[in-house]
């Protein structure tokens, strides 16, 4: 266990931000999958720019990598580029 205050300090901030990181991952995982679910364009397209920015605050936090964030987010434009496709 730890000796110093502010090692117990640490191991507080630690395990709030460890919670925090965990909720917000899952909420984004989702979000992510109910995009990849959506058949309607205008719905898939309002919901991309909420997921985009969602990856983009992950990344920026380091709770994915940033390539992560890159990668997700171009398979999700291309789903719904399909989409727009497929319903014109």
């Amino acid at each position: 266990m730890a000796n110093h205050k502010s090692a117990l300090k640490r191991i507080r901030a630690n395990e709030t931000k460890r919670l925090r990181n965990r909720y917000q991952h899952k909420t984004t995982r989702t979000m992510v999958r109910k995009l990849r679910d959506t058949k309607d364009q205008i719905v898939a397209s309002e919901l991309y720019k909420t997921v985009s920015s969602m990856l983009d605050r992950l990344a920026k936090k380091n709770v994915i990598h940033k390539n992560k964030a890159s990668n997700l987010k171009s398979k999700l434009a291309k789903h719904v580029n399909r989409l727009a496709v497929a319903t014109a």
